[in-house]
């Protein structure tokens, strides 16, 4: 297990992790394979905590990898569904989100299609002062950090399964391929693989490649 403390309270964006931090996230996945390979295959992190997963948008994997994990951790869950919730009758996703604050909650998971709302609750929180964490599980075409998290993990597992860590990447040339300016999870890519001293190049038509990366051409990121 990773020894670095962790004080980051939310987990919106990649744009502002450093270095110590995605190594802390890829030691600490990586001690979870003896777990996974045990016959309970649960510990007692988050026992007593309990997380909902609050998804304005449709999802399959996502929603049901947070779940599981929360369940592994021992959390209690909670899910939401926007097509039975008070939502219909009027209430805003900032009620929604105090409403889940006052049963109780630890962890919010947020995906929704506009770009902006994870950040939204995570500032209502901060501002109730309650100790609420809230993680971005993908907003609009703004982010999608677990996911861009995971494919770090993987890449570096590739690289030195006994070990991954974030060095490996360093003056690596990775490519992203195919429409990056709808893609969240490109856009958190970009922000973990730069961190870790990659070379990175993103491959498309110039209408499907983001302005503020196109104009990095000479600061780490190619076309």
């Amino acid at each position: 297990m990773a020894t670095t403390t962790w004080t980051r309270r939310h987990v919106i964006s990649l744009a502002d992790f450093v270095a110590a931090e995605y190594d802390t996230v890829l030691q600490t996945a990586a001690s979870f394979r003896e777990v996974l390979s045990r016959r309970v295959k649960k510990v007692p992190t988050l026992q007593g905590q309990v997380v909902a997963t609050l998804f304005f948008e449709p999802s399959t994997r996502t929603r049901n990898s947070f779940e599981l994990a929360a369940k592994r951790l021992s959390a209690d869950t909670l899910s939401f569904a926007p097509a039975t919730s008070s939502l219909t009758k009027g209430e805003t996703i900032l009620d929604t989100a105090i409403t889940y604050l006052a049963m109780g909650m630890n962890i919010m998971v947020i995906r929704h299609k506009e770009a902006g709302v994870p950040q939204a609750i995570a500032k209502e929180m901060d501002r109730l002062e309650s100790q609420v964490s809230v993680l971005n599980a993908g907003d609009g075409q703004h982010e999608h950090p677990s996911q861009a998290l995971l494919d770090l993990f993987t890449i570096c597992s590739l690289l030195d399964p006994d070990r991954p860590r974030l060095e490996l990447l360093q003056e690596k040339k990775i490519a992203i391929v195919g429409d990056i300016l709808h893609s969240r999870v490109a856009r958190s890519n970009i922000w973990s693989l730069m961190a870790s001293g990659a070379e990175v190049h993103l491959a498309g038509p110039p209408t499907l490649l983001p302005q503020l990366f196109a104009e990095w051409g000479s600061g780490g990121a190619g076309e």
